[in-house]
């Protein structure tokens, strides 16, 4: 299984970004259940933001209850995470993983950097 994200970037406290992951690879149609976004702050451990089950399912973290949204397409094989009202502290890589099952931890993309300033 081979994920590519997409979508980060610059952008100002209280502004968008729109990450997206594209998954590929046969084994991915049969056998991936849960795909999520981690995020790794600089100097921090990786930590899970959002999580989607092919059946809809979705897990936040407190931090970003109601300003992220996690969605999926599962006939592009693509997740998606809608940040909003982005703060300095949602500043570094995002990653997009999956997993047959919770947590989404078996394959990772290469990450995506993502940067809030002022």
């Amino acid at each position: 299984v081979q994920l590519v994200e997409s979508g980060g970037g610059l952008v100002q406290p209280g502004g968008s970004l729109r990450l997206s992951c594209e998954a590929s690879g046969s084994f991915f149609s049969t056998s991936i259940d849960v795909m999520g976004w981690y995020h790794q702050a600089p100097g921090m451990q990786r930590e899970l933001v959002a999580t989607r089950s092919r059946d809809g399912i979705t897990n936040y973290a407190d931090s970003v209850k109601g300003r992220f949204i996690i969605s999926r397409d599962n006939a592009r094989n693509t997740v998606y995470l809608q940040m909003n009202t982005l703060g300095p502290e949602d500043t570094g890589m995002y990653y997009c993983s999956a997993s047959p099952s919770y947590p989404p931890s078996a394959f990772w993309g290469q990450g995506t950097q993502v940067t809030v300033f002022s």
